[in-house]
């Protein structure tokens, strides 16, 4: 084994947050090097994982993510749980870099010991998650965090990348049911485990409970993910740490019922097959990307595909034929 990775893993197993980090920038790069290091310390590690909690959360710029993470946190670690929170920045479509300002964000977890928070890029990423999320969880899970919060960037995009990975999918929703209602992606309401809507205070806690009724009826009419599990919606105020130990509750219940019926166990390993596949699409793009010959050829390709000389069925027909020649 690489000394490198020798030493990053028992870092890790020993709870070094800079050993930590480290080990999530090496999994990051992009470097032949650094990505097959980055195999063996996953694999070496990969028995210390799996014990967390993982959770998604999402919802639309503004709606307080940040807000209630670095709250929920907070009541997390002082009831004694270890909480990683894996905050995904948007990225610049045109330069693929990113704000990372989620410590800034997060004041009080980004110097709780029993926290640690990583931005990461979405770099355009589908589901607004970044490309090594389900690495970077292993790895905090390797390193003691037994509660893991995924924050998706909560642009629009398919959220179901975050459910796919996570346990436990809660959306955030804002007070003012009517124009909400209308805005939001269907998808995401039937993929979310619950819906919480925040800012449910002062002037704004009619309005909340209003648009909790409206998320019930809503839901009335969905069928839900699992049928155990009918997705409760509640009212809460990350700013003034209410609603927040109901949140945790209803993820125990979920966790209890799913593990008794089953499905947790199903979902897991669903979940890592499914991260199998993700991954080999990812080396075959790569691989694609990478040959020289396809290389020359693509932009000729391309070019007849965008002026209607030929069809995007031959096109990919023709690609293949090029790579596996």
């Amino acid at each position: 084994m690489n000394n490198n990775v020798k030493k990053l893993a028992a870092g890790i197993r020993a709870g070094d947050r800079a050993q930590l980090a480290r080990a999530i920038t090496l999994i990051e790069s992009t470097k032949a090097e650094h990505q097959q290091q980055a195999l063996e310390l996953l694999q070496t590690v990969l028995p210390d994982s799996g014990g967390a909690i993982r959770i998604g959360i999402t919802g639309v710029p503004g709606v307080g993510k940040s807000t209630v993470i670095d709250q929920f946190g907070i009541n997390l670690t002082k009831a004694g749980h270890r909480v990683a929170v894996l905050a995904v920045d948007p990225s610049s479509t045109r330069t693929g870099g990113s704000i990372l300002g989620d410590k800034t964000r997060m004041a009080r977890l980004a110097v709780d010991q029993n926290a640690f928070i990583r931005p990461s890029p979405s770099a355009g990423t589908l589901g607004g998650v970044a490309r090594r999320t389900r690495e970077t969880m292993l790895l905090c899970e390797a390193a003691g965090f037994d509660v893991i919060l995924v924050e998706t960037v909560g642009i629009g995009q398919s959220e179901t990348t975050v459910s796919g990975m996570v346990d436990f999918f809660l959306a955030l929703m804002l007070p003012g049911a009517g124009d909400e209602l209308q805005g939001i992606k269907k998808g995401v309401v039937e993929i979310a485990d619950m819906i919480a809507v925040n800012k449910a205070d002062g002037e704004n806690i009619d309005r909340a409970e209003r648009a909790a009724g409206e998320y019930r009826a809503a839901l009335h009419i969905l069928t839900p993910a699992h049928s155990d599990w009918p997705p409760p919606v509640v009212t809460i105020s990350g700013l003034q740490n209410l609603g927040l130990d109901e949140i945790w509750t209803q993820i125990n219940k979920h966790r209890d019922i799913m593990t008794e019926n089953g499905a947790f166990t199903t979902r897991r390993r669903a979940q890592q097959v499914r991260w199998m596949w993700d991954m080999v699409e990812e080396r075959l793009r790569g691989q694609l990307q990478n040959h020289e010959k396809l290389r020359a050829e693509l932009p000729e390709i391309e070019t007849a595909v965008a002026e209607g000389r030929m069809a995007a069925t031959l096109a990919v027909h023709e690609i293949f034929a090029i790579f596996d020649a």
